[in-house]
């Protein structure tokens, strides 16, 4: 009964549109509307105020880490799995936004370091590079979910791995469309503005 729980809290907490709201507080218009119509970091970066995409990040983040932190201390590993997997779920497919949501990278690698650092440090650092290469979100958000299953099992941690896949698996699928602009080169750089 627990673990459904933390399913559930964690789902919720995920759900949470933190673009949507900041975007809407500070008068940036509706996110779903401005470039790519995506509620995350990336898209907020097209409306060209700085401080409101980080600040959509760190919450986007903190979200999947929180429900993560608190399923752990109060429920344990497999609540903590299962409450990570859950936010990042609700985040793509939030029930108040008409299962229309994020993309959920920044979710996903929030989880990634609470669920254990050292997996989660390793997929932003692969996302980083992959941008500051490329310039391509997208594709830096593909590459970072692609090898965080192989970077669990070569870390030894293969009690992560069906969550990393999980995850990986939601991230490609809400980046159909990226893929298929990455593949004729239409696909925007980082910053552009929507």
């Amino acid at each position: 009964m627990s673990l459904i729980l933390w399913t559930v809290l964690g789902y919720v907490l995920g759900s949470i549109p933190f673009g949507l709201a900041i975007a809407r507080a500070l008068g940036l218009g509706d996110l779903r509307k401005i470039g790519s119509g995506n509620i995350g970091a990336t898209n907020v970066l097209r409306t060209g105020n700085k401080p409101a995409a980080l600040a959509t990040l760190l919450l986007d983040s903190g979200k999947g880490a929180i429900a993560v932190l608190l399923a752990r201390y109060f429920g344990g590993e497999t609540a903590a799995m299962l409450a990570g997997g859950a936010a990042f779920l609700g985040h793509c497919f939030p029930v108040w936004l008409g299962f229309r949501g994020g993309k959920g990278v920044a979710t996903f690698l929030g989880t990634l370091i609470a669920l254990y650092w050292p997996l989660g440090l390793i997929a932003c650092l692969t996302w980083l590079v992959t941008a500051l290469i490329s310039r391509i979100s997208s594709l830096s958000a593909l590459l970072a979910a692609a090898l965080s299953p192989v970077f669990a099992w070569a870390m030894g941690r293969n009690e992560l791995i069906l969550v990393s896949l999980f995850m990986a698996a939601l991230i490609f699928l809400r980046h159909k469309a990226n893929i298929a602009r990455l593949m004729n080169g239409t696909e925007p750089r980082i910053g552009r503005k929507g």
